[in-house]
């Protein structure tokens, strides 16, 4: 039997007579032992009626006494329907947080890579809609906390409220996680370049952990050809400490941070593994220039003393103006020979100490030395060269400059009835200077014939430089 509560529990049938028998005494002051056989007799009637009492019992028990039933009824059909309002509520709630909870994951990889406007701003609204979420959610657990569908006393009227609350907080999670999912899809940009970068750093690092070794063991190679690398060596141990920043990871030092470091590594171990590589070739090379530099410093030293007779016809025959300026050239082609022979032995010793940066230093020094040195010693014989020409025949050279002028013009009133101003001023400041220099070399008694070449140079170079404007603004008016 089931009894509501606070109701004492009551047999559910009178006590039977054989127990109240037991309880009592027989008539007269005899004892129950006295009178076996009748008592036995009455015992077997009363066992004998018990189906009766009890059929005649349970009906009242179940149906009486303000019990409720088991099966069917109103009050159970509300409360079948609230249960049913709440898990739906609870698989709403369920799904909101399962999404808020990958949502967050999108957001920590966004801010982990990008600082931008449009990522703080995401930030930010997210953290708006968690605030919303968080008040949907407490309304939800107020409702289920306001509402003890297990209760054996269930009103249908109450159970109907509780259906109505939870059905409430249902609706409001689904439109707060439909909310969320606009959100979420809104990051997709912002998403799919954060797991790009996200993605390139453990192959970044790796790029660089791989370029680390090949250097190192490049370096090896090369020590074992008995060449020192001692600048590259020191170049490959300052990675060190970028490499230790590498394996603390981006965690640590930023994604973005991470990958130019990883680069960067790459990028510097690459060059050091190259230059080793390379250096066998380069101590060669090195030894060759050596020797060639040297033979060349020494052909020089016998051409600079050549220089001295050059000058001597070119004082005998012209004017000051056409040699003076070449008077310090032997002086200077043995200095500089002399300094470029110090600067090789130099080189000998660093090459020696395979120090090869300083040896291709002070052999490119020595080139440049030489260099000078020969266009000085060519230019005394150059220039005896030109005067001659000019001496020989003036007007070839003035031939030659006015065709230069010549086609300069035709250009410019190519497809023009007149000429640009741009292009007729500078051309007709040419033919004056030809013609003053034309002048100049005809009315003197010792004429500048030096002076005249170089009038007639600069002619040329001004007729070259209009021609190069015209095509320029052709060309561009073509495109």
């Amino acid at each position: 039997m089931t009894a509501r509560p606070g109701t004492p529990v009551t047999q559910p049938y009178p006590p039977s007579s054989l127990a109240r028998a037991r309880r009592t005494r027989a008539p007269g002051g005899v004892s129950a032992r006295g009178g076996r056989g009748a008592w036995a007799l009455r015992d077997t009637l009363a066992l004998l009626g018990l189906p009766v009492l009890v059929a005649l019992a349970l009906p009242g028990a179940f149906a009486g006494g303000g019990t409720r039933r088991w099966f069917g009824g109103r009050a159970e059909s509300q409360r079948a329907e609230a249960q049913a309002a709440k898990d739906a509520a609870a698989a709403a709630f369920y799904e909101l947080d399962t999404a808020q909870r990958d949502l967050r994951i999108s957001i920590e990889t966004i801010t982990a890579v990008d600082d931008t406007p449009a990522a703080r701003r995401a930030v930010s609204d997210f953290e708006a809609l968690g605030a919303r979420i968080d008040e949907v959610s407490r309304r939800y657990i107020q409702a289920v906390d306001a509402h003890d569908l297990d209760r054996t006393d269930l009103e249908a009227g109450a159970a109907a409220r509780a259906r109505g609350e939870l059905t409430a907080a249902r609706d409001e999670l689904v439109r707060v996680k439909q909310e969320l999912d606009r959100f979420g899809a809104s990051l997709g940009p912002l998403l799919g370049s954060a797991e790009t970068q996200l993605a390139r750093v453990a192959p970044a690092v790796e790029r660089a952990r791989q370029a680390l070794l090949a250097a190192s063991n490049a370096l090896d190679g090369v020590r074992e050809k008995g060449l020192r690398a001692e600048e590259l060596a020191g170049r490959l141990a300052a990675l060190a400490p970028e490499l230790t920043k590498l394996n603390e990871g981006a965690g640590r030092h930023g994604v973005r941070q991470t990958v130019e470091r990883a680069e960067r590594v790459q990028r510097e171990a690459g060059a050091i593994r190259a230059e080793a590589e390379r250096l066998p070739e380069q101590a060669a090379e090195i030894d060759h220039r050596l020797v060639s530099l040297r033979t060349r410093a020494q052909a020089l030293t016998t051409r600079a003393g050549q220089v001295e007779p050059v000058l001597s016809e070119l004082r005998r025959r012209f004017s000051v103006a056409c040699w003076q300026d070449l008077q310090q050239v032997p002086a200077q082609a043995v200095e500089n020979v002399a300094q470029a022979e110090r600067k090789l032995r130099e080189a000998q010793s660093a090459r020696d100490a395979q120090h090869w940066a300083d040896a291709t230093s002070l052999l490119s020094t020595v080139r440049a030395l030489l260099n000078a040195t020969d266009d000085a010693v060519s230019a005394a014989g150059d220039r005896l060269a030109r005067l001659n020409a000019v001496q020989k025949d003036p007007q070839a050279e003035v031939e030659k400059t006015r065709f230069a002028i010549r086609d300069a013009q035709r250009l410019a009133m190519t497809g023009r009835t007149t000429p640009d101003p741009r292009h007729a001023r500078p051309l007709d400041e040419a033919v004056a200077r030809l013609e003053r220099a034309v002048g100049a070399l005809e009315g003197g008694r010792h004429p500048d014939y030096w002076h005249f070449l170089t009038e007639t140079d600069a002619v040329r170079q001004a007729a070259a430089r209009v021609v190069a404007r015209i095509r320029e603004e052709r060309g561009g008016l073509a495109h």
